[in-house]
């Protein structure tokens, strides 16, 4: 036999690595574990199983959280929570770095621990995800360091609630706990009811690490205690997890005026070109979506493969599947572990066997006689509407589709209603540079897949949620402004007193929508009198109708998005232009609907707006993110999209130009719901954007009730945003109605704003979304 047949006959030997240490560490613990509270362990409770999924065998017994335990947990972290802040930015700093060494000293126990409690092999739990949480909290050591110098202003939301899964539960807290720590704030954690062994380890190198009592909190359970926790008394949710879930969450949390963060569900794109290193892409394919079981929320489930090479491309992925290992997770030969429960591997295989499309390939491997294994499976030939291609399996199941040219690779990429992340292969750098930026997620990896680190941000775009984790844009998501906002007044419409307007002159105000004035579906108007109740004219009464023919023209305008920033930037400061022109007039019509002589300030102040958003179109820059590879990640500032906007009544002028400014200079199409109580301020602003070249549909203004109005902008499904400022209590309707496509919101939750002064930072980073693309190089 030659040395190259024997080479490719030799069988991997087992490499098992030894879980006594692990095991020996929850015997210490006597096998059942209480919830880790105010610095120290409770006893347990009534407690439920954790099992190894390779094996089915019982780990431990831990205690099922209730709603005492969570509030005890709340009580114990708000206590604690202003010595933490009051310890400064260094002290935390030490103490993130302490816990950051002993990772790494401990780094061998967690990765053991994850796996008998996950299933993924020991290989990813000791090179990728117990490295990424050490990483994690060195990284935000450091920005604990700089806090006051770079975000001067900034103050910490108070305690924060946050639930993890179970697919990466100790990284998934890192991405969490570190950033929470870092801007002092306190925290709540539950781990996910199948994995909670590594949080309670990383419990007890919180006291080894000198984190005061109260400052990590740790409560077990089910999703009833998960439940219990987005209820309690804390200003912050942060999950990940399913989509579903995250709906229910965003409802639950509407109206309480707490910020979110929700990474959820994913079908992310992996698109092969037909110039791609297909070898490559075949090993790049091999990690999207077999690592760690395909149980990853971003994993190239979705395989697009140009129609010319797709038959020698599905050959060399079938032939690379079957050589494929599937087995024991502490085997350091094994590709492919355990599948979390028998419960998750009943829905991966009901999916599976309900499909009736394609061609299914399963892998040649022989799977163990116990625990919850499922083989690599790849089906081949599927519609782009087909069932497998638009829901998450969350398992080692692969679909594919073919396309012809790149347009038709971005369309069907993103036919889907998730946007986490997608992955390019072609050695075209100039294809893969222009495909980026138009798929929808929050990550693109090119030539590359899986990339993470904690300088670049991670998050999603449509139902996959909304906010980010890492880097700078993942801090701010922890902090607050400095100081106690002012209690909104209500601003009620002045009533008639019977007195007839100007003679002859019918002073209706239309509807402004995709481009030209246009009556209201209803045919209703209403009458708008001064503040000694004079007659000043009628204004539109819009209906959802009209609400749906202004979202249908602004996605027609989509274009907007791609025009130059120095485009956009000339239109804005055109219109501030025909505003000056017309400076008087306004302000004499400000000052006729408002009572108050300041019409002509708030004017200016229009127009220097105009100005300072005009300016910033061509200055809100992203970052090339340091991050540890040959390469590159691109932090990419893009519009949001269709944002619809219920303007404020104390500043019926200033506030309605500030929102549409913002939103116009970052590419988004905007659809302006004037102040209720002033609404004839939009019959001079539609004669100023009739004469200014904006683009029809990219500015739409109505006029009306705002509760109704906001319901129909909330629910609509292609609504990318909605930010109310309106002095009527609506931050809950907007928030309940924004669950169907979980679109961003921004509520004033009653307090006031001072539209006089600087919000440049606010409105601008709630009129763009941030994508990272990674970029490796070198041969």
């Amino acid at each position: 036999m030659t040395v190259k047949e024997i080479f490719e006959t030799m069988e991997y030997g087992p490499a098992p690595e030894s879980a006594a240490e692990a095991l020996a560490w929850i015997e210490k613990q006597g096998g059942r574990f209480g919830h880790f509270i105010g610095g120290g362990f409770t006893e347990p409770g009534k407690t439920f199983e954790t099992k190894n999924p390779a094996t089915g065998a019982v780990l431990a017994e831990v205690t099922q959280g209730s709603a005492a335990d969570v509030a005890a947990a709340v009580k114990a972290a708000r206590k604690a929570q202003a010595d933490w802040w009051k310890l400064g930015g260094h002290g935390r700093a030490r103490t993130l770095y302490a816990l950051a060494r002993l990772l790494q000293k401990h780094s061998r126990l967690f990765a053991v621990l994850e796996t008998l409690d996950n299933g993924k092999p020991i290989r990813e739990s000791r090179d990728i995800d117990v490295p990424l949480a050490q990483r994690h909290f060195y990284y935000h050591a450091g920005m604990a360091q700089l806090m006051e110098d770079e975000l001067p202003g900034r103050v910490p939301l108070g305690v924060c609630g946050q639930i993890v899964p179970w697919n990466f539960p100790l990284l998934m807290l890192a991405w969490k706990v570190a950033p929470a720590l870092a801007m002092g704030n306190t925290v709540v954690l539950k781990p996910a009811e199948y994995t909670p062994l590594t949080a309670l380890l990383f419990a007890e190198i919180c006291v080894e690490a000198g984190i005061p009592a109260g400052v990590v909190n740790i409560v077990t359970g089910d999703g009833a205690t998960g439940e219990a926790l987005v209820g309690a008394e804390v200003d912050k949710i942060a999950f990940t997890g399913s989509t579903a879930v995250g709906r229910r969450i965003r409802e639950a949390t509407a109206a309480r005026g707490i910020p979110l963060t929700l990474e959820l569900g994913g079908k992310s794109p992996y698109i092969v070109f037909d110039d791609a290193d297909l070898d490559s892409a075949v090993e790049g394919l091999i990690d999207a979506i077999w690592f760690n079981q395909g149980e990853v929320c971003c994993a190239g489930s979705r395989l697009l493969v140009q129609e010319s090479v797709a038959e020698r491309f599905h050959t060399k992925l079938k032939a690379r599947m079957d050589k494929m290992r599937v087995g024991d997770p502490l085997d350091k030969a094994i590709d492919i572990g355990a599948v979390i429960d028998p419960v998750q591997l009943q829905a991966i295989t009901r999916l599976v066997d309900a499909n009736t499309a394609g061609e299914v390939h399963r892998a040649a491997v022989t799977l163990p006689a116990e625990g919850a294994f499922y083989p690599p499976t790849l089906i081949t030939g599927l519609a782009p509407a087909d069932t497998l291609m638009q829901e998450e399996i969350f398992g080692p199941v692969l679909v594919s589709t073919t396309f012809r040219t790149p347009a038709e690779a971005v369309q069907i990429a993103n036919n889907t209603r998730y946007g986490l992340a997608a992955t390019v292969w072609t050695e075209n750098v100039n294809l893969a540079l222009d495909v980026a930026p138009k798929l929808a997620a929050g990550v693109v990896w090119i030539n590359a897949t899986n990339l993470f680190d904690a300088a670049a941000g991670f998050g999603g775009v449509r139902e996959s949620g909304f906010g980010r984790e890492g880097g700078w844009e993942g801090l701010r998501a922890y902090t607050k402004a400095a100081g106690k906002p002012k209690a909104l007044k209500r601003v009620l419409p002045h009533e008639g007193n019977g007195a007839a307007g100007e003679a002859g002159l019918d002073r209706t105000v239309k509807l402004y929508i995709g481009g030209k004035q246009a009556r209201p579906d209803g045919g209703y108007s209403t009458p708008v009198y001064g503040p000694k109740g004079a007659l000043l004219g009628q204004v539109s009464v819009a209906n959802r109708k009209d609400v749906r023919n202004a979202v249908e023209a602004a996605q027609a305008a989509n274009g907007w998005g791609a025009a130059t920033a120095h485009l956009r930037a000339q239109i804005l400061y055109y219109i501030a232009e025909n505003m000056a022109a017309r400076e008087g007039e306004l302000a004499k019509a400000l000052d006729a609907m408002t009572g108050a002589k300041d019409g002509a300030a708030e004017v200016a102040a229009s127009i220097d707006r105009l100005f300072t958003y005009a300016a910033w179109t061509d200055k809100v820059e992203g970052r090339a993110k340091p991050v540890p590879l040959r390469g590159t990640a691109l932090a990419m500032r893009e519009p949001v999209g269709v944002i619809g906007v219920l303007a404020a009544d104390e500043a019926p002028l200033l506030a309605l130009v500030t929102a549409m400014a913002a939103g116009m200079a970052m590419g988004n199409r905007m659809i302006l719901v004037a102040s209720e109580a002033y609404p004839m301020v939009v019959r001079e602003l539609i004669q100023i954007l009739e004469t200014s070249d904006v683009p029809a549909g990219v500015v739409n203004l109505l006029t009306g009730s705002h509760s109704e109005l906001a319901k129909t902008l909330s629910e609509h499904l292609d609504v990318d945003a909605v930010w109310t400022f309106s002095s009527s209590d609506l931050s809950g309707a907007v928030e309940r109605g924004a669950v169907g496509n979980l679109k961003r919101t921004w509520m004033n939750n009653g307090a006031a704003m001072d539209w006089t002064a600087n919000t440049s930072e606010a409105f601008l980073e709630a009129a763009t979304e941030i994508k990272t693309v990674w970029i490796p190089y070198g041969e």
